[in-house]
């Protein structure tokens, strides 16, 4: 038997896929599942920690022969993911809790019962590539540009990064769901995840009012120059770069900012919503080298910008980009790459300088 392994058992098809990879190729693999959220409402499964997602993980490590532990960290994603989502839509920021779940609630954790258990390593169903060396550590994006998810991972813990393996960086969706088929894993065809596990289907919108009545409160829709262009139920509906939700008619206009104090959503039109730059708090060197030119994307689906970066004696870092970007959004991760690889990363500030 291979060295130990714990593998984030989630019950979709890629966790699966990584099990079924690790042990083929030798390693004496542990499937570990997080217990994140208690869910509300049914028919929800698939959606990374329903009860039905659970009992999936289980099968499949039972089919496999392997052993499976479910560790309750329910309070740990509360308090570092659910409850900082909504703080963040209310003040008038836009969050990404995808990385900040794979910050302080997954990939750290994970490590940490890791050791407990006597592993080598941990090792996850994302799609992303990593090595490292003498110059450290080297994040590369996943070879499937489709399914790369390379941004989510940057904020993780060092020590836990050192220690990750991820064996479907080099393959593609349609090639995993083979691998699953091949060793008989049930959940092979099983839909992929497309929303935020906690909030079972609903909008953000309708979560953030529920947890968080007073938010629903209506306020005015404003030009710069403090002219009111119309009504709103609540701040926390809005996020910059916006153009849904701000009425017809007229030229196009774009969520610059919100203000919360006052229930007000500032818009301009498409110049006045490009920025040139964004000052990066919480910056982190990922590599080893640290290159002043990069190709920065200010949110997941964001192809990229070429970029210049400026560290500040603050630990904060300044973001310039090659054009102006719509969508800065304040609470969003910009995370940094040379080439494929991941060199750094930040959260968007709520003002450049």
């Amino acid at each position: 038997m291979g060295a130990r392994v714990v593998v984030g058992m989630s019950g979709g098809v890629d966790s699966s896929a990584c099990a079924a990879l690790l042990q083929r190729q030798g390693w004496d693999v542990v499937g570990v599942t997080l217990h994140l959220w208690d869910y509300q409402r049914e028919g929800h499964a698939g959606r990374c920690c329903a009860p039905e997602d659970q009992y999936d993980a289980a099968r499949v490590c039972e089919h496999l022969g392997v052993p499976h532990f479910t560790f309750d960290r329910r309070e740990l994603f509360r308090a570092q993911v659910v409850d900082p989502f909504v703080d963040d839509y209310l003040a008038g920021r836009t969050p990404s809790p995808c990385v900040r779940c794979n910050e302080s609630v997954k990939l750290g954790p994970l490590w940490e019962i890791a050791q407990r258990l006597g592993a080598d390593a941990i090792a996850t169903g994302h799609y992303a590539r990593i090595a490292v060396d003498a110059t450290g550590i080297h994040l590369r994006q996943g070879a499937d540009g489709a399914k790369d998810q390379s941004y989510f991972l940057w904020a993780a813990p060092t020590e836990a990064l050192r220690n990750l393996v991820l064996p479907l960086g080099e393959l593609s969706k349609p090639e995993v769901r083979a691998i699953a088929a091949d060793a008989g894993l049930r959940n092979a065809a099983k839909p992929d995840s497309v929303d935020l596990c906690f909030l079972e289907g609903r909008g953000y919108r309708d979560f953030v009012a529920d947890r968080a009545p007073a938010a629903a409160r209506p306020g005015t829709i404003e030009g710069v120059d403090g002219a009111v262009l119309g009504t709103h139920d609540g701040v926390h509906g809005f996020t910059p770069g916006q153009r849904r939700g701000l009425g017809a008619g007229g030229a196009p206009r774009y969520v610059l900012r919100t203000i919360p104090a006052r229930g007000v959503v500032v818009v301009g039109d498409d110049a006045a919503t490009r920025l040139p730059e964004a000052r990066l708090v919480g910056f982190r060197w990922v590599a080893g080298e640290r290159p002043s030119s990069v190709r920065a994307r200010i949110r997941y689906r964001h192809e990229g910008v070429g970029a210049t970066v400026e560290t500040l004696d603050d630990g904060a870092a300044l973001l310039r980009f090659a054009a102006p970007q719509r969508g800065v959004a304040p609470g969003q991760a910009a995370v940094l790459y040379d080439g494929d690889r991941v060199v750094a990363g930040g959260w968007i500030a709520e003002e450049a300088s």
